[in-house]
């Protein structure tokens, strides 16, 4: 990594549906060094916008394995109560509602009441086919969801941390992506964009399997006149994988932070397994030592599509 990169601000953006596995913890430790090595401070966001999913059990977890562990973090909520009073998402609704009315405005949205047995029985990869795009369905219909018209050949433009251009067009699977969910709250993909902008954060670092919504931003921010986010620095760093090569989940106990302190394990345990699944003979003892062990310029961001 070239040091003469400098950034303002990046963030963790964890999201409260499970507790905190091996796989956020490596993600966290790439962030943490990016950090350190570019001058930027690390904003605390959590993702709670999935109101079903978001569980206070798991917020908590989110600051007890970040203190656990010794990872720091600059801005945001230090504890439960000021996650509540400032820092979730609800918080921002407005911000989120105005851009929404901004995109319906500017007539790139349509109707789609199309549910997930729909789109399987169109595709088999859930791919969405436009079935609702010629319907002309008034967007305040029952249980509809808002998408945006999308082209699979404009060209986007996404900056790396070392400053080069990646030219990408939208993946299948972002076609016509949703905008807004079916219960009327804003959906992931213009959440992030809008909470990256008003905090102003200026390098994202993400696994390579956000590359679809990374490029999907890009398509979005075009939209709603923000072309500050066109300006952010992206590094999709590769995923931690479990034995069989598998991406690590939420929904598997027996990899998360929690499920491993129960078993008594102290941080250093818990940067050892991280590394062993790196296949890194060393044992550090915290999250510096862990990348120091890796070389981030060996993949130093991922460059195309998976």
């Amino acid at each position: 990594m070239n040091e003469q990169f400098i950034f303002n601000k990046t963030r963790f953006a964890p999201t409260p549906s499970g507790f905190l596995h091996l796989g956020n913890i490596y993600s966290f430790a790439v962030t943490a060094t990016l950090a350190k090595k570019t001058g930027a401070k690390i904003l605390l966001r959590i993702d709670d916008f999935d109101r079903e999913k978001t569980n206070k059990l798991y917020v908590q977890d989110i600051f007890d394995t970040l203190n656990f562990l010794g990872i720091p973090w600059h801005e945001g909520p230090k504890d439960m109560k000021e996650y509540e009073q400032e820092y979730s998402q609800v918080h921002r609704m407005g911000i989120y509602n105005n851009a929404l009315k901004q995109l319906k405005e500017s007539g790139v949205l349509f109707a789609c009441t199309c549910s997930r047995a729909d789109l399987l029985r169109h595709n088999p990869d859930s791919i969405y086919t436009g079935t609702c795009s010629d319907k002309n369905l008034p967007l305040d219909t029952e249980n509809a969801s808002w998408r945006i018209l999308t082209s699979n050949t404009k060209l986007l433009a996404v900056k790396t941390v070392q400053g080069s251009i990646i030219n990408a067009t939208l993946p299948l699977a972002m076609n016509d992506f949703i905008v807004r969910k079916k219960d009327g709250f804003p959906a992931y993909q213009l959440i992030s964009i809008l909470d990256d902008i008003t905090f102003g954060i200026d390098l994202v670092v993400r696994g390579e399997d956000l590359w679809p919504s990374t490029v999907a931003q890009h398509y979005l921010s075009s939209f709603i006149g923000e072309d500050i986010f066109a300006n952010t620095a992206f590094y999709h760093h590769h995923l931690l994988m479990d034995i069989d090569g598998h991406k690590l989940s939420k929904s598997e106990g027996a990899t998360s932070v929690y499920h491993l302190r129960q078993q008594g394990k102290k941080p250093a345990d818990i940067y050892g397994l991280i590394a062993r699944i790196l296949h890194i003979d060393a044992v550090p003892a915290n999250w510096e030592e862990l990348i120091a062990l890796l070389d981030l310029n060996e993949h130093p961001y991922f460059t195309a599509p998976i």
